[in-house]
């Protein structure tokens, strides 16, 4: 039973995702008035918020992906999960990390909460290894 609980939970954390690629793609509004994303903190205009769109579409869609696989190989009793899901969440910090906008204004919008959910993942992972 608590197998099948993690796996769900990771195939929720990587649908998650997916709704961010929606708010990327500009299909939907997660928050009303979120601009995720924009500006970022740390490429401060580099790339253009164009690019900065489709790096964050391609991010999610390899983040709830690899969520979902991790979750499919939990179930069939894979060993291969760990790695497939401390990666998921490492891409994913990494993506919100870089493409915060620097504001802490709606920053559970932005992938705060994310990045609190990927911690308790890393720490699960690692130390039920």
């Amino acid at each position: 039973m608590l197998t099948f609980i993690l796996s769900l939970f990771f195939v929720l954390h990587g649908l998650v995702h997916l709704l961010y690629f929606g708010q990327s793609r500009r299909l939907f509004e997660l928050h009303p008035g979120l601009t995720w994303p924009g500006r970022s903190w740390i490429f401060s205009g580099l790339p253009g918020i164009k690019t900065m769109r489709i790096i964050a579409c391609i991010t999610c869609i390899l983040t709830a992906t690899g969520f979902i696989t991790g979750s499919y190989a939990i179930l069939i009793d894979q060993g291969w999960w760990k790695p497939v899901i401390i990666a998921s969440a490492a891409l994913s910090s990494l993506m919100f990390i870089l493409l915060w906008d620097g504001q802490k204004k709606n920053l559970s919008y932005k992938g705060g909460i994310g990045l609190l959910i990927n911690a308790v993942i890393f720490i699960t992972v690692i130390l039920f290894h």
